[in-house]
C-alpha cells in the first residue's frame, strides 16, 4: 500500500482545493444579477449549475473527512462493506473511496 503520509497529503491537498472552489463558488452565488432581464435569466442558469457542483463539491467534501478519519483511526484501505483490502491502483483513482471494486459494483 502507498504510504498513509502520502494518502493523506493527497487528502488534504485535495480538501484544499475543495475549500478555494466553493468558496469561489458561493462569492459568485452571492454576486448581484445584472438588471437586464436577458443577462439576469442566465445568470440564473448559471448560478443553478454552481449550486449544483457545489453540492458535489460538498459531497467530495464529506467523502474525504470520512477518509481522513479512517486514515486516524487505521482502518483506511479496508472495505467498510465487506471488510477487504481496497485496492491501491482503486485508492489511486479514488482516494476517498470507502468500498473495494466489489462492493462498489
Amino acid at each position: 500500500m502507498t504510504d498513509l503520509a502520502k494518502r493523506k497529503a493527497q487528502l488534504l491537498a485535495r480538501l484544499n482545493e475543495l475549500d478555494v472552489r466553493l468558496h469561489d463558488i458561493e462569492a459568485e452565488l452571492d454576486a448581484p444579477h445584472s438588471s437586464d432581464w436577458e443577462e439576469s435569466a442566465i445568470e440564473r442558469e448559471d448560478d443553478e449549475v454552481l449550486e449544483r457542483i457545489g453540492a458535489s463539491g460538498l459531497g467530495e467534501v464529506k467523502a474525504i473527512r470520512a477518509a481522513l478519519k479512517r486514515i486516524e483511526d487505521g482502518s483506511y484501505g479496508i472495505c467498510v462493506r465487506c471488510g477487504e483490502d481496497i485496492s491501491d491502483p482503486r485508492l489511486d483513482a479514488v482516494p476517498a473511496t470507502p468500498v473495494c471494486r466489489n462492493c462498489a459494483a
